[in-house]
């Protein structure tokens, strides 16, 4: 396989679906269209005290969009906890395509010159896809999720996908959607033009933890 065509990769995600290889190492992607989706709803989104008070105290900073390879990269590798990923060279580049395209983006955690965490995803309309996170200092993914879920309300997006609900999203308050259900939102925000600039605009931390606690009245 040498690349996901864009259209066929844009296509896939209005539709519900989403690639995965099965090794980071497989040449080939498999179309995934769960049954029960993911989402972390951005009119609920759960910010424990305690992760509130380090986002808005950290002397860690959060840049947008600066070093979205190296954080795809870290994405995929290998973790003492974590064998394998499903972020082959095949989803790898035709990412960072669209990241050139502007449909793409990271969200990026520093400790001064270090990238100590970060995730990555795409937009459609007023949906963002969250594709995967790293941290390699403590809370910094966490830290970096809290930054996207300010961003896209700022922004007035309307859907955050997770893909799947595990234990370390439900944290936040991810819940599990019927693809029915999930498709009925996705063709609703989709329509939604958000404000780019205000998702891209710097964000303090205190500002972060104030849009990720602020009540939104779009479909998510």
């Amino acid at each position: 396989m040498t690349g996901i065509p864009i259209e066929l990769l844009l296509r896939a995600y209005r539709q519900g679906y989403f690639p995965m290889a099965r090794t980071a190492d497989d040449p080939e992607v498999d179309w995934v269209r769960p049954d029960v989706r993911g989402v972390i709803p951005l009119e609920g989104f759960h910010l424990s005290a305690r992760l509130a008070r380090t986002v808005r105290g950290t002397d860690l900073k959060v840049r947008i969009d600066t070093a979205f390879a190296e954080v795809i990269s870290l994405c995929a590798e290998a973790t003492p906890d974590r064998d394998e990923t499903w972020i082959n060279a095949g989803i790898r580049e035709a990412f960072e395509r669209l990241h050139q395209l502007g449909v793409a983006h990271s969200v990026e955690v520093w400790d001064g010159a270090q990238l100590v965490g970060g995730l990555y995803g795409l937009k459609i309309g007023g949906a963002f896809f969250g594709e995967s996170m790293f941290s390699r200092a403590t809370d910094a993914s966490k830290i970096a999720l809290v930054h996207l879920v300010g961003r896209l309300k700022r922004a007035g997006f309307g859907l955050l996908d997770a893909q799947f609900v595990n234990p370390h999203l439900e944290q936040f308050g991810t819940r599990p959607v019927p693809h029915d259900d999930y498709m009925r939102r996705l063709d609703l925000v989709v329509a939604i033009k958000p404000d780019m600039g205000a998702f891209l605009a710097e964000m303090s931390g205190p500002e972060a933890v104030a849009y990720a606690r602020q009540p939104t009245t779009q479909a998510s």
